[in-house]
C-alpha cells in the first residue's frame, strides 16, 4: 500500500477502515442482540402458553384416540403467538392435530427430558432448512386429592414453526447491510476533511524543504497550534535555522580560504617572476662555477620553477572554487588543437598520435590544451613509453583517450586520482607534480560540460578517457580516413 497508494490516499482509507470495522461490529452487536430478544420472546410466549394449557388438560381415561385427537385440535386453536401443531405420545398411542407429520422434527432428547422433567423443556432445531420451536410438556395427574403430581405417562408436543421471527431476522441483516454502504459514503466526508487537515502541515513541510533544496535556507514554517504537527514544524524551522548559519559560516570561510590562496598566489608571482628571470641567468653560468656551487645553482633554479608551477596552479584553482572561470569558446579541428599541444611541448618523438580528421567542435582552445598537456605528461612522468593519444567521436560526443604503458594505477589510488594534492606514489612527494594537475584537468573537462574517468586498461597501463559534448555548429565533419593519410588520419609516431 505504501508504494501504491500516497498519505492522502492512505489516511481515507484507514479511516474508512474504522468506520467500516465500527459499522460492522455495531450491526453484528445489535443483529445479536435483536435476535435474541425475538427469538426469546417468541419462545417465552410460546412455552407459556402451552405450559398453561396443558396444566389444564384434563383426559378422559381410558384415552381414546378420536378424542384426544379433538383435544389436540382444541388446544392448538389457542396456539400463541404463532399456530402450533400439537403432538400426543401415550405409549404406543399417537395423535395430532395436524396432517402434516411432525415427529421427526422432535428428537430423542427432548423425548428423554420430557419423561424425567415435571415442567417440560423445549429446543429450537433446524429441519430441511426450516426452524422450529419444539416444546414437550408432561401431563400430571393426582392419585390423591391434594397429593403431589405425578406424571400420568401421556406427554404432548408443540411444534411452532419460527418463519416470521426468521423473516424479522432476515429483515436486520438486509437493514444492516443497506445502511453500511450509506454510512460508509457518508464517513467519506469527513475522512476527506481529516486527511486535509492532517496532510496540509505535511504538504507546507514539503514545500518548505525543496525550497531549502533549492537553495533558499531562509525558508520557515508558520507555526500554529501546539500538536504534534506544530511541533515538528518547530523543530524543523529550528534546524533550518541551525543550518542555514552553519552554511553561511562554511560560506563564509570557504571565502576567506579562496580570498586567501588567491592573495597569496599573487603577492608571489611578481617576486616568483623576478626569481625565475634572476636564476635563469645564474643557470646559464653554471657551468663556470666549481661544482658544489653550481650543483646548488640548479637546484634554486628547478625548486623556483617548481614554486612558479605551484603557485599557477593554486590561482586556477581558486579561480574554480570563486567560479570565476570562463570558457572562451572557438570553433576547432580537434586533432590541430592536440597535434599543437603535443608539437609545443616537443613531445611529437614520443608520443604515438592518433588523430582523425574532421573532428570539428567548440571549446576554449587554451584549456583543452591544459588537459591534453597534463594528461599526456603524466602519463610520460609516471607512466611507460609509448604513450598514445586517440581522437574519435561518436553522437554528440568527443572522446580523448591517452593511454600509457606502464604498469597501471593501484586500485586504491583509482577513486582519488582527480584529488586536490593527491599523489598516487607516496616516493613521489618530492617530485615535480604538485598534485594539482589532474584536479586541473577534471575542473577544466566539467567547465567544458564533459566527463573524465581513469581505469587500468585490459592490456597493461593507465587510461584516461576524456568526453566533451559537441556544442553549437561545431559537429563531426568527415568520418576518420584510414591510418596514413595527409589530413584525416594523420598518425605521428615515434620511438623515444
Amino acid at each position: 500500500m505504501t508504494a501504491a497508494f500516497g498519505l492522502r490516499t492512505r489516511l481515507v482509507i484507514a479511516f474508512l477502515l474504522v468506520a467500516a470495522v465500527s459499522a460492522v461490529t455495531t450491526a453484528a452487536l445489535t443483529y445479536r442482540e435483536a435476535r435474541s430478544a425475538l427469538l426469546v420472546r417468541a419462545q417465552d410466549t410460546a412455552v407459556a402458553s402451552f405450559r398453561e394449557e396443558v396444566e389444564q388438560f384434563v383426559p378422559g381415561l381410558p384415552l381414546d384416540p378420536e378424542s384426544l385427537r379433538w383435544d389436540l385440535y382444541a388446544i392448538a386453536a389457542r396456539a400463541k403467538p404463532h399456530p402450533w401443531i400439537v403432538f400426543a405420545e401415550y405409549g404406543s398411542l399417537r395423535a395430532s392435530s395436524g396432517d402434516r407429520p411432525v415427529s421427526g422434527v422432535l428428537t430423542a432428547e427432548l423425548r428423554r427430558t420430557a419423561l424425567t422433567s415435571p415442567h417440560g423443556s423445549f429446543e429450537r432445531v433446524v429441519k430441511d432448512g426450516k426452524a422450529y420451536l419444539t416444546i414437550a410438556m408432561p401431563v400430571m395427574t393426582r392419585v390423591v386429592a391434594g397429593g403431589d403430581a405425578l406424571p400420568s405417562g401421556l406427554v404432548l408436543f408443540a411444534v411452532m414453526p419460527m418463519t416470521n421471527e426468521e423473516g424479522d431476522i432476515d429483515a436486520l441483516v438486509t437493514a444492516a447491510r443497506d445502511g453500511a454502504l450509506p454510512g460508509l459514503a457518508v464517513a467519506l466526508v469527513p475522512a476527506l476533511l481529516a486527511a486535509r487537515s492532517v496532510l496540509r502541515p505535511v504538504r507546507a513541510l514539503r514545500r518548505a524543504a525543496q525550497s531549502m533544496g533549492g537553495g533558499q535556507l531562509d525558508t520557515r514554517i508558520p507555526v500554529h497550534g501546539r500538536d504534534e504537527m506544530a511541533d515538528l514544524a518547530r523543530t524543523f524551522n529550528d534546524s533550518a535555522a541551525r543550518l542555514e548559519r552553519s552554511v553561511q559560516e562554511l560560506r563564509d570561510a570557504g571565502v576567506r580560504a579562496r580570498r586567501f590562496a588567491s592573495d597569496v598566489s599573487h603577492e608571489l608571482r611578481t617576486p616568483l617572476a623576478g626569481m625565475l628571470a634572476v636564476t635563469d641567468v645564474v643557470d646559464e653560468d653554471a657551468g663556470t662555477l666549481d661544482p658544489e656551487t653550481a650543483r646548488a645553482v640548479r637546484l634554486i633554479s628547478l625548486e623556483t620553477g617548481r614554486l612558479a608551477v605551484l603557485v599557477e596552479d593554486l590561482m586556477e584553482i581558486s579561480r574554480f572554487d570563486a567560479r570565476a572561470a570562463e570558457l572562451v569558446a572557438d570553433e576547432v579541428d580537434a586533432a590541430e588543437a592536440v597535434r599543437s599541444t603535443l608539437s609545443g611541448r616537443q613531445w611529437l618523438g614520443r608520443v604515438r598520435a592518433e588523430l582523425p580528421g574532421g573532428l570539428r567542435i567548440r571549446l576554449d582552445p587554451r584549456r583543452f590544451d591544459v588537459v591534453v598537456a597534463n594528461l599526456v605528461g603524466n602519463a610520460l612522468r609516471h607512466g611507460g613509453e609509448p604513450v598514445t593519444v586517440r581522437l574519435s567521436a561518436r553522437e554528440g560526443v568527443l572522446i580523448t583517450e591517452v593511454r600509457d604503458s606502464g604498469p597501471g594505477i593501484a586500485a586504491e589510488a583509482l577513486p582519488h586520482l582527480f584529488d586536490r594534492f593527491y599523489k598516487a606514489d607516496a616516493a613521489r612527494s618530492r617530485s615535480s607534480g604538485s598534485g594539482l594537475g589532474l584536479a586541473i584537468t577534471a575542473e577544466n573537462v566539467h567547465l567544458h560540460g564533459g566527463t573524465i574517468r581513469a581505469e587500468n586498461a585490459p592490456g597493461g597501463g593507465a587510461l584516461f578517457t576524456v568526453e566533451l559534448p559537441f556544442e553549437g555548429p561545431a559537429s563531426w565533419c568527415g568520418a576518420p580516413d584510414g591510418p596514413g593519410s595527409a589530413r584525416g588520419g594523420d598518425r605521428t609516431e615515434a620511438t623515444s
